[in-house]
């Protein structure tokens, strides 16, 4: 139950390391923006940096010469554009205000931006000798986010969560969908209900394709005992284990 996290944080490189720092030598548990960055450069990480490279220049450069399209404005005008973006004429139905052409648009827009072509997140259990558990998630966040946007990676539960007395969970996908859910909160307790690994996984992945049909994600679960599973929806997905009596890693192929 020890947890440090760190989201939206600009100019050090290291944020799986940064959010150990949070978790190790503070009482809080996340720090986000630029005082997460502060921070960690008081503790020793190297920065400040300029973490752009060329390919992320020119990846920008042609969006913004594309009107800054796909984004993950809703309910704005104008649609097509770089903004400024003002909110849409409300429409007052008795006692219910709805935006104008909202509702199913939106349901369906959920995940358009999100797919393995532009996917980075790394989740990791780790378990000691003395069958203590640790996860850790790390990620750039979706590409063409709002300034501002934290996902699923540095939020407990959601993209990985660990009890010593059960197991471990890791998740990728569309972050925003999937925080509201905590998906590897449920895994965990759903084995610790006694649900094996893969129906747990299944379970979870299951809970928000229910509510979002297009939603993408996955997730592996692994109790204490070692036994693992992976569920998917949207992709096929791939993770990744090595044993203490293993020469190398041995990768698993989840399908939808």
């Amino acid at each position: 139950m020890e947890v440090g996290a760190v989201g939206a944080m600009r100019y050090v490189k290291d944020g799986i390391k940064a959010a150990k720092l949070v978790m190790l030598y503070t009482e809080h548990t996340m720090l986000v923006g630029d005082q997460a960055s502060a921070f960690s450069i008081s503790m020793g990480l190297p920065g400040p940096s300029n973490l752009s490279s060329t390919e992320s220049m020119e990846k920008w450069s042609k969006w913004r010469e594309d009107q800054c399209q796909p984004n993950f404005r809703k309910n704005v005008v104008p649609t097509n554009s770089c903004g400024p973006y003002h909110r849409k004429k409300d429409v007052i139905l008795g006692e219910r205000t709805h935006l104008v052409d909202d509702d199913v648009e939106n349901i369906l827009m959920k995940s358009s931006h999100v797919n393995f072509h532009n996917h980075d997140t790394i989740s990791m259990t780790i378990f000691d000798k003395s069958g203590h558990i640790a996860v850790g998630t790390s990620t750039n966040g979706a590409s063409f986010k709002i300034p501002g946007r934290v996902g699923d990676g540095p939020i407990a539960g959601s993209s990985a969560y660990a009890d010593d007395e059960v197991g471990a969970c890791g998740a990728s996908g569309d972050g925003d969908i999937m925080m509201r859910f905590l998906p590897c909160y449920q895994v965990v307790e759903s084995m610790r209900l006694g649900i094996e690994p893969r129906l747990a996984a299944k379970d979870a992945i299951s809970r928000i394709a229910k509510k979002y049909p297009n939603f993408v994600g996955a997730i592996f679960a692994v109790d204490k005992n070692g036994t693992h599973a992976g569920a998917c929806y949207g992709w096929t997905f791939q993770y990744s284990v090595r044993g203490p009596n293993m020469d190398d890693v041995e990768v698993f192929t989840v399908y939808p």
